[in-house]
């Protein structure tokens, strides 16, 4: 069956600032902005409803109900007269089908997807349908349509994977042994991860501009700095751990340890090539970052945050619209300036200028400019 290109068409628009857990069947869903929750038994129906005429249903069929992937898509299209094409993929080993919608006077994507069920090796599974849509004339809401498909993760072990949507546009290809940012070191890298990562940025940034002097604004850059952490964390996984093992993080077990090693981390960081593209999103994605060696404060403080979690280090970043800057944040001891966000006194770590960790310039220490993203 022909590939259906998932068409990202950047135009204004609007629109959940937490990302919804199911605990009957287990998947996350992480909505943009403005979604309201507006029907449903809120455990296998959902139906929300967005600005200027966004509309997302979500459907869980139980096992049995219908025998694969195919079976669902094809019954869907017949009740709904859908004209639209479906094209079958597989997702982390899960059967997943993403469809285009074109019925009555509604335009959009669906994806259905297998979900984990309660036995792992039940031959049938129970499947999520979700479809997001809109009226046919706007078209312009498309990449929010994508973008909210693209949140779903069925499992929690999907959590740090990149979704379904992009996985299925963006194959990511052969693993290459890639020279990494810190020399004579080299991971396995997937040939299209950068360019897979850079396009999610892209594509969220677009989305996150529609917030811009609303209410929803900070609200939108937590969710999209935690959409690109939950796409790059498996993309870099490799090179963080060697990194991270060259840096010392085995030996990071006393507490006294695991902040020198976070010391090290940010050192590697700060010595990164300052970037900027004020034409775009302004972040370079994280694959690029930790193989180039490249960014700006943002995609320094995420990587940053990235290769602690990765150790098993709780790290976080702290974003500024009035100081227009991004730092990290690391859950260890030591002297200096801490951020106080979720229950954690967390160590502020500059990563665009030569010091150590803790240090804040006292022209940007305010507390309340800033605002945390945590990840987990």
């Amino acid at each position: 069956m022909k590939k259906i290109f998932l068409l990202l068409i950047i135009l204004p628009v609007f629109a959940f600032a937490d990302s919804m857990y199911s605990p009957t069947w287990g998947f996350h869903i992480d909505l943009p902005e403005g979604y309201e929750f507006t029907d449903g038994d809120a455990r296998d129906r959902f139906s929300f409803a967005g600005p200027q005429g966004l509309l997302f249903d979500l459907l869980i069929y139980q096992s049995g109900r219908y025998g694969s992937v195919l079976e669902l898509t094809n019954d869907i299209n017949r009740r709904l007269s859908n004209r639209g094409d479906v094209d079958l993929f597989r997702y982390r080993d899960k059967q997943a089908a993403v469809i285009k919608l074109t019925f009555g006077e509604y335009d959009g994507w669906a994806l259905a997807i297998e979900l984990a069920g309660e036995n792992a090796q039940q031959a049938q599974k129970p499947i999520l349908l979700a479809l997001a849509y809109a009226p046919a004339n706007r078209r312009d809401l498309e990449i929010f349509h994508i973008s909210a498909l693209d949140s779903i993760r069925p499992t929690t072990l999907d959590l740090r994977y990149p979704g379904p949507l992009i996985e299925y546009s963006y194959p990511r290809g052969d693993a290459r042994n890639t020279p990494l940012a810190l020399r004579g070191l080299n991971a396995m890298i997937y040939q299209n991860d950068a360019e897979a990562s850079q396009v999610l940025v892209e594509r969220e940034f677009n989305i996150l501009t529609n917030y811009l002097n609303t209410p929803l604004l900070q609200d939108a850059c937590i969710r999209y700095y935690r959409f690109i952490f939950r796409d790059s964390y498996d993309r870099i996984a490799g090179a963080a751990t060697v990194i991270a093992n060259h840096l010392g993080a085995s030996q990071a077990v006393t507490a006294e340890q695991k902040t020198a090693f976070a010391q090290r981390v940010l050192t590697f960081v700060q010595g990164f090539n300052y970037e900027r593209d004020l034409s775009g999103s302004d972040f370079v994605n994280l694959v690029s970052a930790i193989t180039e060696g490249r960014g700006d404060c943002d995609s320094r403080a995420m990587l940053f945050a990235v290769m602690l979690s990765n150790a098993d280090i709780r790290g976080a970043i702290m974003l500024s619209h009035h100081y227009s800057h991004a730092m990290g944040l690391a859950d260890v001891p030591g002297q200096g300036a801490r951020f106080d966000a979720l229950g954690t006194q967390w160590l502020v770590a500059e990563t665009t200028a030569n010091i150590n960790i803790g240090l804040i310039d006292q022209t940007q220490a305010d507390p309340q400019h800033w605002f945390a993203v945590v990840f987990e």
